[in-house]
């Protein structure tokens, strides 16, 4: 049973467990290197440092991970399923430790972090239950039936790079890392600065559980100097975070031509139907908009409401959001927490007094409050923005979403796809008018009757980005494969493909041409 520690430091021995695994420590320069204090958002004080990385230190993490990737790549699969199975379990097991974490981090509530360990143990789970499946080798038909025999194999890419946000650094901390792993590849990765040790639990948690040691490096510092030598150096790059930056780690792994997976910015909408179920609108909605203060990618930013209902929606949106519970701590009760930090508190308030000084007004909440500690922002609800405002058309990533009235669905699904982003949406309808509007929707994932968790945690479907809000997919099939490379082996059997040596090429030819048509006709060709 877990001993909850305060919201304090962390324990010294856990500290110091923690940060003996970063490839940092391991360096001949690490005594001297600098150190970074790593605050906690609920109320500012340090709970623990980390080392900032250099190159060398990177450099290093690819030798060692490259070394021990060499050998995992010849582990059988099912040896590395049982590691990840036993993973699996211990992160249930040990789920309020990993969440005590995760909030100390970040100040984000209770359930916002439990979203983190079942996010976890779920692509455990089904990556470990299905990776035979997905890169054993499977037959395909061969160029000529019988004489041709044909096998596609999925081998590992080497040494996958990692750069995850702060937002999930749990979630995204490992992850993605869990099927590139189980693909046969190392990993080597930086976690966000201000979120190191939710990573670090993590990964020690997966050594505990069989995984060989320097498969999986961790090496904590900048990203201008640890995310950009990554980049640089590993065989396939998985970055979550900012368009802007998105686009620069593209330009930088575009040069060597290897594989990029990227989920980024959003700006995402909710459509309400004037044949939605209200009751269930306003059970889900405050989630969608405001689980982890809003600082979630996929999170809701802009809400479109048919007429018929928009005052109905407005009233009772204004009741849900003021009965919400702010504040910090482990308790279950809290229905939103901190914000990260200063930049992200600055951010929030300067699109909530941006929208006020253009004529909006505050449905509900709108200030910051440090009453209950130095990064929290009220749930923020705006309604009459006029055009032009930043909120509109920008990504916020915080408690913020406005509310605005449409003629008719046609018009909102419209408004919907009228921005750069497509990353995901939310359509409140009767199932059929659900269904019609989300084929028309461009994101990447639609949520019918729900914000964004049943689309989130359907882990067997492939889920990303349209348009500035991505490329590559995470889950599913696609979240594996991508992490390695095909190998068409075809092997000729009887006779040579380019015919028979006792044959003149023009009979071959024409023999071909016969046999191509009669393989349509027949379908016994693929």
């Amino acid at each position: 049973m877990h001993k909850r520690f305060p919201m304090g430091p962390l324990p010294e021995d856990l500290h110091r467990k923690l940060l003996n695994l970063t490839t940092n420590t391991k360096t001949a320069g690490a005594a001297d290197a600098e150190k970074v204090d790593v605050k906690s958002s609920f109320n500012g004080e340090t709970i623990g440092t980390v080392l900032s990385g250099t190159v060398e230190d990177v450099e290093y993490a690819f030798e060692l991970a490259r070394a021990a990737q060499q050998k995992w790549a010849q582990t059988p699969i099912e040896q590395r399923q049982e590691i990840f199975r036993a993973f699996h379990d211990r992160v249930l097991d040990n789920r309020e430790l990993l969440m005590d974490i995760v909030q100390l981090e970040t100040g984000k509530n209770r359930a916002s972090a439990l979203d983190e360990v079942m996010d976890v143990a779920i692509n455990a789970r089904y990556y470990a239950n299905n990776v035979g499946k997905l890169i054993g080798e499977k037959k395909r038909p061969g160029a000529l039936p019988i004489a041709t025999r044909s096998v596609e194999q999925h081998i590992p890419k080497g040494v996958v790079g990692q750069i995850t946000p702060w937002n999930y650094p749990l979630a995204l901390g490992i992850s993605d890392a869990i099927p590139a792993l189980l693909a046969g590849n190392g990993v080597v990765a930086k976690p966000d600065s201000n979120t190191p040790f939710s990573c670090l639990i993590a990964v020690l948690f997966l050594y505990e559980s069989g995984l060989p040691r320097d498969l999986m490096q961790v090496v904590t510092g900048s990203g201008t100097v640890v995310g950009s030598a990554i980049a640089d150096r590993c065989d396939y790059l998985m970055f979550t975070g900012s368009t802007k930056t998105g686009r620069i780690l593209g330009r930088q792994v575009g040069e060597r031509l290897i594989g990029y997976s990227a989920e980024l910015g959003g700006k995402n909408p909710l459509i309400i139907a004037k044949d939605a179920d209200l009751d269930l609108v306003m059970r889900e909605i405050t989630s969608a908009c405001f689980s982890n203060s809003g600082q979630l990618c996929v999170s809701i930013e802009r809400i479109y409401v048919e007429e018929p209902v928009y005052t109905e929606v407005v009233n009772r949106m204004k009741v849900a959001v003021e009965a919400m519970k702010i504040g910090s701590g482990f308790n279950w009760d809290i229905d939103m927490g901190s914000l990260i930090n200063q930049t992200q508190l600055d951010t929030v308030s300067r699109f909530v007094d941006e929208a006020r000084e253009h004529g909006a007004r505050v449905l509900a909440g709108g200030k910051a409050r440090p009453d209950l500690g130095p990064y929290f922002y009220e749930p923020t609800v705006l309604v009459d923005v006029p055009a032009g405002t930043p909120v509109l058309s920008d990504e916020v990533f915080g408690p913020v979403v406005y509310i605005e009235k449409v003629a008719s669905l046609e018009e909102a699904v419209e408004k919907a796809n009228g921005t750069s982003y497509g990353l995901n949406a939310s359509v409140f309808a009767a199932p059929e008018t659900g269904r019609k509007i989300a084929s028309q929707i461009e994101a990447g994932g639609v949520g019918i009757n729900d914000g964004y968790a049943a689309s989130w945690a359907t882990v067997s479907v492939p889920l990303g980005g349209m348009k500035q809000s991505g490329m590559g997919r995470r889950h599913g099939p696609d979240g594996l494969l991508k992490y390695t490379e095909i190998r068409n082996v075809a092997e000729q059997r009887f006779i040579s493909m380019r015919g028979p040596a006792v044959i003149s090429r023009k009979v071959y030819a024409d023999a071909m041409v016969t046999a191509l048509k009669l393989g349509k006709k027949l379908r016994f060709l693929p």
